[in-house]
């Protein structure tokens, strides 16, 4: 059955107008003024906003990490993301070290078997590079696969800078692209080495953000964008944290260099302050890098303002009380991570477009439009417009309610965010145009797809996303 949306503020990345939505079997169909068709089912949303469907391009679910496994699998943080009004996820299958690129995403395929309740794609983390693996990245990038994740910390997943910039330049090659998590491992692992040696131990939380200091981050976004430069490619810095980052990637840019930018609600909402609550509080919110101090705050927003970043992901790592309490007698031992799927829509209209001035449109290019177009499941996802998924979050901008993980949808018992009151929520939610969410509650679950890369028929629209803060402006 055709059904119409009537009388909603639709936005675009560029745009903003009062407009109807007409959708049928999953799919717009029609997007304009004063739409009339009969035998429509209408619902009238006048003095709503109405966003495409949010995508999350940066979470883990049922990742095994630090001995244990996250509490979110992809049936409880795919219900988290639907009631929040993300109808995408983009996870990252793990190739865990000796496993060909085949063998990790089948793991991951697998864990999605129990069904999820909104769409999903993948990222593929390489964690060992041989001549077989380059020779297999070719066919799993015709498979869908075109986006990477490369690791220079972690023991189990770091990549030396010659395999780095192999891959990269063989990623070129492709036509697909690598995301990276910098951090300076060796500056890491002699902070945490120096922490034991002076105090006998690392118990005290407070000192868990000063062994893996800005520094560390901005040293090794600047050693990735000059390897990215020498195998003459673009790259992704994923879940920026910090004012020296962000500064070796403006250097970057003004020599001419392109590079894609993602941050996280927890770099812009909260700081390392969060560690000196007491013990059983602070870890929970360790996570990596850490968070940061105002000043690093301040220097993100003011660059998301400046349309200088392109995405807004959560890193959605989530565990229990009881799984953070594994590093009691010390920190470098807790589960790094935390959830957040489900509020980032909120936390960002919030605090973003009430609190900072933040454009609708800038808040649907950071959350929906950008990652579609930077992981190229564009325009299937990503925009109100005729042939995409009718996946639309209707939006309420003057709902006042209270985060609390006593009714997220999360497994983790515990919510970062929990007491703060927000105005503006996702009220009701279309995945491919059936009604699955309404104010934080799951009507459905189950009905997610597997969305592969590279297959709306618009090629690589990456091209379309902007660098540098004069384009990517509002139009309207």
């Amino acid at each position: 059955m055709k059904q119409l949306f009537r009388g909603g503020l639709v936005v675009n990345g560029t745009s903003q107008k009062v407009q109807d939505i007409l959708t049928e079997n999953g799919k717009i169909l029609a997007v304009g003024e004063h739409l009339d068709v009969s035998g429509a089912e209408v619902t009238d949303i006048s003095g709503r906003i109405v966003f495409p469907g949010f995508i999350d391009s940066h979470t883990h679910m049922h990742l095994e990490v630090s001995d244990t496994v996250t509490a979110d699998k992809f049936d409880s943080g795919s219900r988290a993301a639907i009631a929040g009004g993300t109808t995408c996820l983009i996870d990252f299958a793990t190739q865990n070290r000796g496993e060909t690129l085949a063998e990790a995403l089948q793991n991951w395929h697998k864990k999605t078997e129990g069904g999820t309740s909104c769409d999903y794609a993948f990222h593929l983390a390489i964690s060992g590079w041989s001549q077989e693996v380059s020779k297999e990245l070719e066919q799993v990038v015709a498979k869908g696969i075109h986006s990477f994740k490369l690791y220079m910390t972690y023991d189990a997943m770091v990549l030396d800078d010659q395999s780095i910039y192999e891959i990269l330049a063989r990623l070129g090659e492709l036509g697909a692209i690598a995301g990276v998590h910098c951090e300076n491992r060796g500056i890491i692992d002699a902070r945490l080495k120096e922490l034991w040696n002076k105090k006998g131990g690392r118990k005290d939380i407070a000192d868990y953000p000063d062994t893996r200091p800005a520094l560390a981050e901005a040293e090794a976004v600047g050693r990735l964008l000059k390897i990215a430069k020498c195998a003459g490619v673009p790259v992704i810095i994923v879940h920026l944290s910090s004012a020296e980052g962000y500064e070796e990637i403006r250097r970057a840019r003004a020599a001419g260099q392109t590079v894609y930018v993602e941050t996280c609600p927890q770099y812009l909402l909260l700081d390392d302050g969060c560690y000196r609550r007491e013990k059983t509080e602070a870890m929970k919110y360790m996570i990596a890098p850490p968070l940061r101090k105002h000043k690093d705050r301040e220097v993100l927003w003011r660059a998301l303002l400046e349309n200088e970043i392109h995405t807004i992901a959560t890193d959605h790592c989530s565990f229990t009380t009881s799984q953070k309490r594994m590093g009691m007698d010390d920190f470098s031992k807790t589960p790094c991570g935390m959830p957040g799927i489900e509020e980032r829509p909120a936390l960002m209209y919030h605090y973003g477009v009430s609190g900072r001035s933040l454009t609708l449109g800038q808040m649907c290019r950071y959350l929906a439009e950008n990652p579609a177009k930077l992981y190229q499941l564009y325009p299937q996802k990503g925009v109100i417009a005729p042939g995409s998924d009718a996946d639309l979050v209707i939006w309420n901008p003057d709902m006042e309610w209270t985060i609390s993980a006593r009714t997220h949808q999360s497994a983790s018992d515990y919510n970062p965010y929990e007491g703060t009151k927000l105005r503006g929520r996702a009220e009701k939610v279309y995945l491919r145009g059936t009604l699955v969410a309404e104010n934080g509650n799951v009507l459905q679950t189950g009905t997610g797809r597997y969305i592969p890369a590279g297959t709306s028929g618009n090629g690589c629209v990456r091209d379309n996303l902007y660098v540098n803060g004069e384009k990517n402006a509002d139009t309207d």
